[in-house]
């Protein structure tokens, strides 16, 4: 390979690495030993939290869900097969799973957008009551007990599970400030006004759309942008810090941030040491804890070797607590809180 081709190899990969997995299937792993500092953190971790945390793990094959205890014990895979199973979140009563699953087979998560590749569906927390909610969508959430929303593309969509009926929410090709932008993770502000997305395709970018005055503010780059359960600020993935990767935080106000910010007053969450490559970030709902993956080399989302971490918020990062050791791929991780 010529100088110029690497040249231009490496210029395509660094153009393609942000928030996007550029490369083969992930590998099925081993476990990994736990030291005792480590078994001593998570013991610490299940002392003040309970609950069940769910995750996409390439551990079995291509990606299954999994679930298991705030301090990773009685890990549990529920469900199986050759599909990609990803981005599971626990209905606001913790009794079902939406997540989505590939049509068959191996599939990147930088196909994410290509909707015709991808289903909805539910599953219980226990592997059982497995249905399809949506047909070729992806990026699932929940914005009511039993509604969800959901992307195709362009497009975001609302859907009672009670019925067949979607109601399109927004299309970036009919919104300028836009620009025909593939959406990506559509999150809903908690009184329904606003969308937190991150832009990818023709245009890259975090921000809030007001769904009201159909206007678009960026919040700066990265990916994974999300609401504080008060809806009083939001969080993302910024391309910076220690390790490439880690959280920010801001307030926001009427779908906007409250003013504009400098780096030191973003920063929220950026662990020390060597494996601090940091995504998937996901607050639970009483806005206290953090959950996310983190990995020391590597960057693709579905196959580099990330692992769940926990962090009780406000506090030093140097406590944030490791919970899976196994050098497979986990990802995307939800924490449901019970008896909290």
């Amino acid at each position: 390979m010529s100088k110029v081709t690497q040249l231009l190899s490496c210029i395509m990969c660094l153009a393609l690495g942000s928030c996007a997995a550029i490369s083969g299937r992930p590998s099925t792993g081993s476990q990994e030993d736990i030291g005792e500092a480590d078994r001593a953190a998570m013991t610490r971790i299940g002392e003040k939290v309970q609950g069940k945390i769910v995750w996409s793990s390439s551990r079995a094959g291509n990606h299954n869900l999994v679930v298991m205890n705030p301090d990773g014990s009685n890990i549990k895979m529920i469900t199986q097969g050759e599909t990609v199973d990803w981005f599971s979140r626990f209905s606001p009563d913790g009794k079902r799973i939406l997540f989505c699953r590939s049509k068959k087979g191996w599939v990147y998560e930088r196909d994410a957008n290509r909707h015709f590749k991808w289903n909805l569906f539910t599953i219980d927390p226990e592997g059982k009551d497995l249905k399809m909610v949506a047909k070729d969508a992806c990026w699932g959430t929940w914005v009511g007990e039993n509604k969800i929303m959901f992307n195709r593309g362009t497009q975001v969509f609302e859907k009672d599970l009670g019925g067949d009926e979607e109601t399109l929410i927004l299309d970036s090709k009919k919104e300028e400030s836009l620009g025909g932008a593939d959406l990506q993770q559509p999150q809903l502000s908690p009184d329904g006004k606003c969308l937190a997305i991150t832009l990818r395709g023709a245009r890259r970018a975090t921000g809030l759309f007001d769904l009201e005055n159909k206007s678009w503010v960026p919040t700066g780059q990265g990916c994974q942008i999300n609401w504080h359960p008060d809806g009083k600020r939001i969080y993302w993935i910024n391309p910076s810090g220690n390790g490439g990767s880690e959280a920010f935080s801001i307030p926001v106000s009427g779908c906007k941030p409250a003013k504009e910010y400098e780096y030191e007053e973003m920063k929220f969450i950026d662990i020390p040491g060597r494996q601090s490559h940091e995504y998937f970030p996901q607050m639970t709902s009483d806005g206290k804890w953090l959950v996310w993956a983190a990995t020391r080399r590597g960057h693709d989302h579905d196959v580099a070797d990330y692992d769940i971490f926990i962090w009780e918020i406000g506090r030093p990062a140097e406590e944030a607590t490791r919970l899976t050791f196994h050098s497979g791929n986990d990802r995307w991780p939800h924490l449901f809180l019970t008896g909290n």
